[in-house]
């Protein structure tokens, strides 16, 4: 007898077709209004053009995955996928038409217009079909009615997630559970009430009147879990068991699965795929053009370390970067002394190892300046949790629980706990924890606009020139 195959299918969405036809329906009249620039090409040739076009597209949109389910999510992330998946896309179709010397046939203005305006138009395409959505649910269409079974935190914080994504078209009639008032959590009024017992709830389910049973019992309750699932086996209600993963300290939490097999990341770095990517795009941007701007400044600073104090221009410590890979960080040389080693002492207030000049450039963050140089060889980012000397991580490792998980992503030039207080002389626990603290928080909830927000308001804690020496 062979085994039972335990997986997990994804469903194919309703939604989901809808997108790819009409982006391959967008990309076809982008393609025809563009070759209306080169008369020489006929509307036959621009269709083979525009299917050549529709399949590239879509094998981008399989490496950015633009068509996985945005439910939830904000549309200005999937607008960005959409302009990143082109941006994929472009240059595999200008190669083909250079290998084809079909590029030579189509006028500069085709060539401009199509790649400018395709992704304008699928954007505004993605726009309106959320705007759509949006018009049809609030009108009552399009909706299902969702049970919740189970009075706890993580059922209130399900109502609450529901309530924030009206564009899910899920509407929460009511919580079930068997437990006496005395001992379930109070129910916002907004977010609904318990209408009844969990006996309630499987004949609401027989008749018809829930369509989706979302059950948020704790894990350890197994056996509780498996009687509902008895009971509502004996009715056509879609049922889903959402895990109670907040007893552990999730870092950047996602399913995955293994031929089939579901899995849920605990421990995890959020910038995969089309995140990843923009943030190196941003680093590459951002970060050549400060270098640009700071080469004279940057030159000035080393002819004055190098006239005011004896030893090299540049120190390059070893730190820990990403997966707790060693890694050599540029800097400004600011002491007399250049510590390195298995014990590396921290610079405090006053501290007589620093010199004049490093005094200043420490103040003001100046000595960081030659780090531009790692994020633009890819081993540091402009924003992140800060690197520390490697005998500081070997330190306080044993001391902070998680303390390595901020090293699941690229430690940066500047950081959320640097804006946050956190800057400079770290000389109690208390403040290494701290700081650790708000680059787990920096990991669970990265986006590019808070690395933007981190960036300016680096600026001003610099200019406040509190908490380093």
């Amino acid at each position: 007898m062979s085994p039972v195959s335990r997986g997990i299918a994804e469903q194919a969405s309703t939604i989901n077709s809808l997108h790819r036809l009409i982006d391959a329906v967008l990309i076809t009249l982008c393609t025809i209004w563009a070759i209306g620039f080169t008369p020489s090409v006929t509307t036959e040739e621009g269709l083979a053009l525009s299917a050549v076009a529709i399949v590239v597209f879509h094998v981008a949109a399989e490496l950015s995955g633009l068509y996985r389910s945005w439910r939830g999510s904000r549309t200005g992330r999937e607008l960005v996928c959409i302009a990143l998946t082109w941006a994929y896309a472009v240059p595999v179709l200008l190669g083909i038409g250079l290998a084809t010397k079909y590029n030579a046939t189509l006028h500069y203005d085709t060539k401009l217009g199509w790649v400018i305006v395709t992704p304008a138009v699928l954007i505004a395409g993605r726009i309106v079909l959320r705007t759509i959505q949006r018009f049809i649910q609030a009108r009552g269409f399009n909706t299902k009615t969702v049970a919740i079974c189970g009075v706890n935190d993580l059922g209130v914080q399900l109502a609450s997630n529901l309530a924030a994504a009206p564009e899910l078209g899920l509407r929460v009639m009511g919580f079930y559970d068997d437990r006496p008032a005395a001992r379930i959590r109070q129910i916002p009024a907004e977010l609904g009430q318990r209408v009844g017992s969990l006996d309630e709830l499987v004949t609401a389910a027989r008749q018809g009147t829930v369509d989706m049973i979302y059950i948020t019992f704790p894990m350890r309750a197994e056996k509780r879990i498996q009687d509902v699932l008895r009971m509502l086996g004996d009715t056509t209600a879609s049922v889903y068991i959402v895990p109670d993963f907040f007893v552990f300290e999730l870092l950047h939490a996602r399913w995955t699965n293994i031929n089939g097999l579901p899995a849920v990341s605990v421990f995890e770095n959020p910038l995969y795929g089309v995140d990843g990517l923009l943030k190196r795009s941003a680093d590459l941007i951002l970060g050549t053009a400060i270098l640009a701007v700071a080469a004279i400044p940057m030159l000035i600073i080393a002819a004055a370390i190098k006239l005011t104090s004896p030893g090299p221009v540049f120190f390059r410590q070893k730190r820990y970067g990403m997966n707790g890979q060693e890694i050599r960080v540029w800097k400004f040389r600011s002491m007399t002394c250049c510590d390195n080693g298995p014990a590396v002492q921290q610079a405090t207030k006053n501290d007589q190892r620093i010199t004049k000049v490093g005094a200043i450039l420490r103040r003001t963050s100046l000595d960081e300046l030659p780090q531009l140089f790692n994020v633009i060889e890819g081993n540091m980012s402009l924003v992140g949790p800060r690197p520390h000397a490697t005998a500081h991580n070997e330190q306080y490792r044993s001391l902070i629980d998680g303390y390595m998980l901020r090293h699941k992503v690229k430690p940066g030039i500047t950081g959320l706990a640097q804006v946050m207080g956190y800057r400079g002389e770290t000389e109690t626990l208390d403040k290494m924890e701290g700081r650790v603290r708000y680059d787990h928080q920096y990991i669970r909830e990265w986006s590019l606009w808070m690395d933007l927000m981190i960036l300016f308001r680096t600026f001003s804690v610099v200019l406040g020139q509190k908490g380093a020496y």
